[in-house]
Parts: structure tokens; sequence; C-alpha cells
């Protein structure tokens, strides 16, 4: 479980502004740390009572003006400073005196000293220091009071021994199911309790075994109550790694399994309870007060049969909402299966409940991989959208809408482009066709040329019912607000996805899934991605408090810019509106399909598109053609299946992600080069986190110390590979494939040859 911790809060006592004060001052505005300062012993104890500070720092140096031990001993009598660190600031010790002991000051309630040093960084680095250690263990200290309330008032029964199988907690839920109270059993060995006939003999031995390895053990488990019932549970042993990597603790966790004995000992449980006496049961009551379960009221008290009838006219209401979502209905079939499954099954899809009611669906787990720092800053940096906002710190890019394009030589039609130009153009059906060499000959304008000849073969004009001078002047204006300052991010690039989208949509099975439009909106999409993009990531956006992710909420800031920019440039000027004669209702069409592709390119959302495209395209497609082959038939299912409206939204979103970061699929040299690019961008938002002292978002992108190859190998072990092998099971790539094989071997090569040659020195 991960909390999330609000900004800490720092208070200074000092009776007097001096340059101690002050750079502990900018030194809190530089670790993001928001800062209160109190002048007299009055105003520190009320600040503190109202914001609750995790660190308070107070002047140890001038008796005169403040008696630091009373503050600090005011402040420790009160209940919330049991989790807050004291500082105290004492004078420099010159080289002839003795050091002064820090016992009177432990004495008084402080926490650490810290000698006079009026060094912003030094103050820095004391409170850095101060987070990463105190601050955090007592973080970690309030989230147990969290944690514990949760499992005392959960419905599964707990228990946690030592290493030693010592009882050392248990909740109250596994008080009801095992009718003892904990004061019976904490401090007990787990052999000194009677145990069950019904388990086979060898079955302790085998728990024993698997949890001392440090692997769970799940399975059906028969324990004796107090009053000697045995009773079927189903058990779940998870071994907790604690100092030194060593086993400390063990939780079980344990739900009563679904059948006839079970139900008759948790009657007989319930009608115990009710005689229990009367300051018990009424505990018991109000613990479970909202959660209205029928085991644990059953005979409870007088009102149980209403209480009971009221739980089961809800679950009626519940089943039958007719606003009921998808997952809604799977989960209320799985719980239906259960009712009657063995033991296992139903143990099994318990876990697949637990699944499926989690947030992130499609996000997968690092696993090993969370062990390589690039591909954690990969993970990192692409798909959040930002870390942490600090106040005063801004980036603002300009919005270049007022472009001047008479310096902008463009053909007036797609016949009249320069020889070398059109030589080069010649060759743009070709997946290795050089966007470099385009690049250099149009002094880094190749989109308008490009964008002219992909438009033609595609009949855009025609579809959109525009002229290819407002289709020129169009392109002409969309390029001019692609930032040529980007390393990466610049109509280059736009163009390479195009290019990459253009050739996708050549291929048969492409073909054959969508029609005009979406090919049209395809290569819309396609050219205006990355539009006035400031090359710098979203979490840096976020993080600087930039005016477009105040505007966007934080939430896909750069593709929802990308795409409202794209219309608000296109629709600006009658000359360039290459939508104006579209019919009405055919343009929302095309609108909603660009947006919806060009929010695609947004990595939160990576898995996610990759997972439903397999699952509802790859999977029916693979498996309506083994059935078809077996059976000897032609079948016409596989078709159905793509022009489907919502599979043709996979498509598209699939299609223009894999042109987005086809880099590592294109010719070695090309690979390159894009590779050497996007770490060019991305040491230069490190640059810049660092000089405004911004969280890094990814560290490892340090133009001193970064491996290329090694941020490369992560990226496309984590984020290529599984994306291209479903995209090529649907179109049938496998000249990309073939690239992406030896561009991936190239670079483990260069990883692996770089490693020997540090070992070699270090030797």
């Amino acid at each position: 479980m991960r909390l999330t911790q609000d900004p800490i809060q720092v208070l200074l006592v000092f009776a007097k502004e001096d340059s101690q004060s002050d750079g502990f001052w900018w030194a809190c505005d530089r670790a993001g740390y928001r800062c209160n300062i109190a002048r007299t012993p009055e105003s520190a104890l009320e600040c503190f009572l109202d914001k609750h500070h995790e660190i308070i720092i107070i002047d140890h140096r001038h008796s005169r003006y403040i008696d630091a031990d009373a503050v600090c001993r005011s402040i420790r009598a009160t209940k919330p400073s049991q989790h807050t660190t004291i500082l105290a600031v004492v004078p420099r010790v010159s080289s002839d005196q003795e050091e002064i002991s820090v016992l009177p000051l432990l004495h008084a309630g402080f926490n650490r000293r810290f000698v006079e040093n009026n060094s912003m960084i030094a103050c820095y680095n004391e409170l850095i220091q101060i987070e990463y250690g105190e601050v955090r263990s007592q973080f970690k200290l309030r989230s147990c009071n969290s944690l514990f309330t949760a499992i005392d008032n959960c419905q599964e029964a707990i228990e946690i021994t030592s290493e030693d199988h010592v009882i050392q907690y248990i909740n109250p839920a596994f008080e009801r199911m095992m009718g003892y109270h904990k004061e019976e059993l904490i401090g007990k060995e787990l052999t000194e309790l009677p145990k069950s006939d019904k388990n086979r003999a060898d079955l302790l031995d085998t728990i024993n075994t698997c949890i001392k390895k440090g692997k769970e053990w799940q399975g059906i488990y028969y324990a004796r109550r107090k009053s000697g019932d045995s009773i079927q549970q189903h058990v779940k042993v998870t071994p907790v790694m604690g100092q030194g990597g060593k086993i400390r603790h063990f939780v079980s966790i344990k739900k009563l399994c679904n059948n006839n004995e079970n139900n008759k000992q948790i009657y007989k449980i319930n009608r115990e309870d009710k005689f229990c006496g009367e300051s018990h049961s009424f505990r018991h009551k109000n613990r479970r007060k909202e959660s209205v379960d029928v085991r644990s009221i059953t005979s409870r008290s007088s009102d149980a049969q209403s209480l009971q009838n009221h739980r089961y006219s809800s679950m009626a209401r519940i089943h039958t909402m007719t606003i009921e979502a998808p997952i809604t209905k799977v989960i209320n079939i799985i719980n239906a299966a259960q009712e009657n499954s063995p033991g296992t099954v139903a143990e099994a899809l318990d876990r697949v409940l637990e699944i499926l009611r989690t947030t992130e669906l499609y996000s997968p787990q690092l696993g090993n991989k969370d062990e390589d720092p690039h591909t954690s800053d990969l993970v990192g940096g692409l798909m959040s959208d930002g870390l942490r906002r600090l106040s005063g710190n801004e980036y603002v890019f300009s919005k270049n809408m007022q472009h001047s394009h008479s310096h902008l030589s463009v053909p007036i039609t797609i016949n009249d482009v320069p020889p070398r130009i059109a030589q080069l153009l010649d060759d743009e059906d070709s997946w290795d066709f050089n966007i470099f060499e385009l690049e250099a000959v149009t002094n880094k304008r190749p989109l308008v040329y490009l964008g002219l000849k992909i438009f033609a073969c595609f009949g855009v004009c025609d579809f959109l019912n525009c002229s290819e001078a407002t289709l020129r002047s169009w392109l002409q204006i969309i390029e001019a607000n692609y930032h040529a300052s980007n390393a990466y991010h610049n109509s280059t690039h736009a163009s390479d996805v195009l290019h990459a989208t253009a050739f996708f949509l050549q291929q048969e099975n492409v073909k054959g899934s969508l029609d005009q439009l979406d090919k049209v909106a395809a290569l819309i999409a396609a050219t205006v991605h990355d539009v006035d993009h400031p090359g710098r990531t979203n979490s840096f956006l976020c993080n600087a408090g930039s005016e477009l992710a105040v505007l966007y909420n934080d939430t896909a800031v750069l593709e929802s810019h990308h795409s409202a920019l794209a219309f608000q440039l296109t629709v600006k000027d009658n000359k360039c509106n290459i939508f104006k004669n579209m019919d009405r209702g055919q343009y929302r069409a095309l609108r909603q399909s660009i947006i919806d592709m060009v929010l695609a390119t947004e990595m939160t959302r990576h898995f996610e598109h990759v997972n439903k495209f397999v699952n509802s395209i790859n999977k029916p497609i693979a498996a309506e053609d083994s059935n078809s082959n077996s059976e000897g038939s032609d079948c016409e299912f596989p078709t159905s299946i793509r022009n489907t409206p919502e599979n043709r939204i996979l498509i598209k979103r699939m299609m223009i992600k894999c042109a987005d970061v086809a880099n590592p699929c294109r010719p070695l040299n090309m690979c390159i080069e894009w590779a050497g690019r996007i770490s060019e961008e991305y040491f230069a938002q490190t640059d810049e986190e660092k000089r405004q002292g911004l969280p890094v978002v990814m560290p490892v992108f340090d133009r001193n110390t970064c491996s290329i190859p090694k941020s490369q190998i992560s990226f496309i072990d984590y984020f290529i590979t599984d994306m291209f092998d479903a995209w090529d099971a649907f179109a049938h790539l496998p000249k990309l494939i073939q690239h992406l094989t030896e561009n991936y071997k190239y670079w483990k090569s260069l990883d692996e040859l770089k490693c020997k040659s540090l070992r070699c020195s270090s030797d």
C-alpha cells in the first residue's frame, strides 16, 4: 500500500530575522516545503497547534531573545508533537572550546542539533536528511494507525505472528470466527492451540516448509474453535520480510468456506455471541453497524430479522439496477458462480474479483523491471502526469499562433516541387524512406512537401472538398507551429509519423478495416499530433505549474493542447480551413476521430490501448482463423470483427501509437539518429529541472552519465516489443519486426561492450 503524503510543513521559531532564518526559509522553498515563521513562544505554539508541522526549527543561539528550551517543552506537551521533529540551531563553537553535550537538548525535547550555518545548501541538506529520516519514519508510524483501523474493521479474520509463530495480533473478525478473546491468544505460540483432526497429517509441515522459504501459501485448512468445533477456512499465509532481509512476521488471512457445516457453525457462533455479556455484545454491534452482514447479525439482537430483511431488499435493488456497468455485470456473474463452486475454484474467483476491482486494470506490474532505473524512469516520465507541484516555479512556452509565413517558399502545386525533393518523394511509399534526407533538402520543412504528396495519394482534398491551395496553407501553418529548436519533437518527427501512418494504411488488413473518413482522420491526426510541443514531458509541465497544466487539470496536458490548437489554427483563417466545405455531421465525426487518435498517443493509457486491441481484435481473429482452418471452410467473421465501430477505433488508436514510436523499427541508421535526438531532448529537460529546482522526472537522462543503449533496451522491452507483436499479428509487417530485432541486438551489443570496457578499466 502506498499512502500519499502532503507537502512537508516547517515552522521557523526565530525572534529576529537574520541570515540563518533566511537560509532555512529559502531551503524550504527549494525543497517544496510549506514554511511558517513565528517570532514569539506564544505565536509558535498557536501556529503549531493550527498546522501540525512535521519539522520545527528553533533558534537556540540567543537566550535573551527567546527561551528555546521552554518553547520546545511547551510544544512537546501537546499531543500532535509526538510525530514532529524539533531542531535546535546552536552557536558555532570555536576551536579552543570544548564540544557541548547534546543531552540537555534531548532532555528538553529536541531531536536534532544544527550548528549555525547560514548557507542555503547546508540548510537544504539538513532538511532533506530530516525528511528522508525522521519525517518519513514518523509518516509510516502514523500510517500504521490507518492500516490497523482498516484490518480491525474488515470482515476477513486476520492473525499476525512472529517469525517463531507467537501470536502478536488478531482482529475482531478473528475473535468472532474462532470464539476467543484476543487476551486469550496474544503471546501464545500456535502450537499451544488445539488442532482439528480433519486436516491431512502432513499439511502443517507443508505450510511451514513453504512459508519459511519466503513463499505465500494458500489453501483449505480446518481450524478448531474454542468450543471444540471444526470449521473449514480459506487461508492465505504471507511471510513479511524485515530487517536484514529475514522473515520477521507471518500474516494469515482466513475466510470461512461456504458449506452447510460452516453455516451451522456460523449460526452457533452468533448464538454464543448473544450470551457473551452485554458489553461484549454491544462492542460487536457497534463495530459492525455499518456493515449489515447476515453472518454477524443473525440472532444477535431483537431487531436482527428487520436488519436482515433490509439487507436483502438492498441487495435485490442493486442486482436489478438498470444502469449497471459492464464490469458490475461481470462481478455479479462471478459472485453467482462462487456460490456452488468447490473451495479451490471459489478461492481463485476471489483473486479474480480482487484484480477486477482495481483501478489500473491494464497497467502491468513492473516485477523485476522495477529494479532497472532506466525502465523505472521511462515509466515514471512517460506514464505519469506529474509528481508534485512546487509553488513559485512556472514554465510557460509561447503558442506560435501568429507566425508569419512570408518567408516560407512552398510549391504552388504538388507537381511544382524542386527536382531533388521530388526524387526523394518517389520513395515515400517504402518503409525505409529516409526522412532525414528530406529534412535536409527542405531546410527542416519536410511536413509541407511530404504532406502534399501523401494527402494527394489518399484523395484527402476530394474527401474534404477543399482545394490543394487550402491544404497547402494548412500544412504550412501546422508546420510553422512545430518548434524547429526541439531536438526531437519537431516537424521532422511529425513527418515521420505521417509517413508511418500512410504506410500502415496501405496494408491489406488495415485498408480493409477502415473507411475513407477513418483514413483521412488518421492522416490529419498524424500531422498535428505534436503541434506546438515544447520539448518537455507532461510531468515537467505539471511540476512547473505551467499554464497548460492548469488549463487541462494535469491530465493529458500536451495531447489535449495539440488537438485543441490544431483545430484553432485551422478554423482561424479561411485560407487554411480544410474543413470549411464539409457537411456538419461528417465534420463532427471526423473531428471526434482526430481528437481520439491524438489523445491515444498519451502514454498513461498505453497498456490499456494495447490490451484492448489484443483482446478485442487479435485473439478473436486468431480463434476464428483456427476454427475455420480446422473445419476447412472459408469464413468472413474476422472481417466483421475488424469492421465494427468499436474495433475500428481500437485499430486507429493502435495505428497512430505504433507510428508515433516506430523509431526502433526503422533501419538502423535512422534508429540511431532518433535515439540520439530523443535523448538530447530528455537531457535538456533534466538540465532545466535542475536549474529550476524542480523534481527530476527521469534522473537516468543526465547527459554526463546516461547510457543511451540501456535506455533504448528498456524502452523496447517495456513499450515496443509487445505492441508491435500485436500490430504485426494484425497488419502483417515482417520487415518492421526484422528491423526491430536487428536494432535490439545492436543496442545490446553496445551495452555489453560498454560493460566489458568498464570492468576492464576497474581491473
